[in-house]
C-alpha cells in the first residue's frame, strides 16, 4: 500500500492517545480541509471553536510529544491492511466519498477493499433489523434488486437480517454494492458473511474508518451508522424497532440534512416512524420511484462536495 507523507502525519494525529482519550476525529477530518490544517494540528494548533476543540488541545499538545510511538503504530496498522489486500483514502484526498465529506461528522480515512467509484455518489443505505421477518427479507431484497437496477448503489452494514439481504440483491442484480464495517478493515463480522463479503469486493467495497486491527465493540456500530448514512444520498429502512440501529441511522441522516425513507409496511407497524413522517421530516414510500425522485446525479454531489472542500480551503 502506497501511503503519502500527508496520509500518515494525518493518521499520526488520529492515533493520539493519552489514556482514555484521543484527539477527536471529526475535528481532525475538519481541520485538515482546511489551508494549513493538516500543518496546524501536527504543530498543537486547533483553529475550530468547540467544545471538542477545548477538549481536544491538551490531548493533542501531550499526544505530539511521542512521535516515535505514534510512526511506529500507524506503521503497524498500515502493514495489517496491506497484508488484507486494503487501500487508504482520507480526507485529503480527490477520491474521498463525495457523499461522505458533505456532513460534518466525517471520519478522517477510510481502510477499504474492492474499489471506489464516482458513480457511487448515487447510493441509497438499506437497512433494518438483524432480526428480521420472512416479510422483511423479501421487502429488503426487492428494494435493492429494483436499486440495484436503476444503477444507485447499495450501501448496508453487513449485519444479518436486512443489511445481508440487501447487499445479496445487489450483487445478484449486477451492481454495486458497499458494506460499511463496525471493525477494522482486516475482519469480517458476522463470520458468517465472510463469502459474501468477498464476493462485494469483486463488484463494489467494504470500507471501513476505524484501525485495520480493530475489533468489534459496542462504540463502533453506532460509529458506523454515522458513516453508513454519509455514505449515501439517503437511508431507508425496512423493518425495525424502536430500538435499532436501522432507527438510529434514519436520526443520524436527518441530522446530516440526507433524506429518510420508511417504507409503508414499517409506517404502518412502527409508532416512531410514524413520528418520523408526521413531525421529523421522513418520507413514507411505497415503491422504489418514489427513492429514485429523490436523488441527485452523482455529478451534482461531486460538485457541492467540492464546494464544500473549496471553501474549507479559502478559510470561509
Amino acid at each position: 500500500m502506497e501511503v503519502t507523507d500527508r496520509q500518515r502525519g494525518l493518521l499520526e494525529l488520529c492515533a493520539i492517545r493519552v489514556g482514555p482519550q484521543s484527539v477527536d476525529w471529526s475535528l481532525i477530518a475538519r481541520q485538515v480541509q482546511d489551508a494549513g490544517g493538516l500543518d496546524d494540528l501536527r504543530q498543537g494548533i486547533i483553529t475550530e471553536r468547540s467544545a471538542a476543540a477545548e477538549r481536544s488541545l491538551p490531548v493533542l499538545r501531550q499526544g505530539l510529544g511521542e512521535p516515535a510511538r505514534l510512526a511506529d503504530r500507524v506503521a503497524a496498522e498500515i502493514d495489517a491492511a496491506s497484508q488484507a489486500g486494503a487501500r487508504l483514502v482520507t480526507v485529503l484526498d480527490p477520491d474521498y466519498p463525495a457523499n461522505l465529506r458533505l456532513i460534518p461528522d466525517l471520519p478522517p480515512f477510510l481502510f477499504y477493499r474492492g474499489t471506489l467509484a464516482p458513480a457511487d455518489a448515487r447510493s441509497v443505505a438499506v437497512v433494518g433489523t438483524r432480526q428480521a421477518t420472512p416479510a422483511g427479507l423479501r421487502r429488503a431484497d426487492r428494494m435493492a434488486r429494483l436499486l440495484a437496477g436503476q444503477q444507485v448503489t447499495v450501501v448496508s452494514g453487513l449485519a444479518k437480517g436486512i443489511d445481508t439481504a440487501g447487499h445479496s440483491a445487489a450483487l445478484d442484480e449486477g451492481w454495486r454494492t458497499i458494506a460499511v464495517l463496525g471493525t477494522g478493515i482486516t475482519r469480517c463480522y458476522p463470520a458468517e458473511n465472510h463469502d459474501l463479503a468477498e464476493a462485494i469486493t469483486a463488484s463494489g467495497a467494504l470500507v471501513s474508518q476505524f484501525w485495520p486491527t480493530a475489533p468489534p465493540s459496542r462504540v463502533t456500530f453506532p460509529r458506523r451508522n454515522v458513516t453508513g448514512s454519509g455514505m449515501s444520498q439517503g437511508t431507508v429502512v425496512i423493518e425495525a424497532s424502536s430500538t435499532s440501529g436501522a432507527k438510529m441511522q434514519a436520526r443520524l441522516a436527518l441530522a446530516h440534512g440526507k433524506k429518510v425513507f420508511l417504507i409503508s409496511s414499517l409506517v404502518a407497524a412502527q409508532p416512531w416512524a410514524q413520528n418520523y413522517v408526521s413531525n421529523r421530516g421522513a418520507i413514507e414510500v411505497a415503491t422504489v420511484d418514489e427513492v429514485i425522485a429523490h436523488l441527485a446525479a452523482p455529478e451534482r454531489v461531486q460538485q457541492a462536495a467540492r464546494q464544500q472542500q473549496q471553501l474549507a480551503l479559502a478559510g470561509l
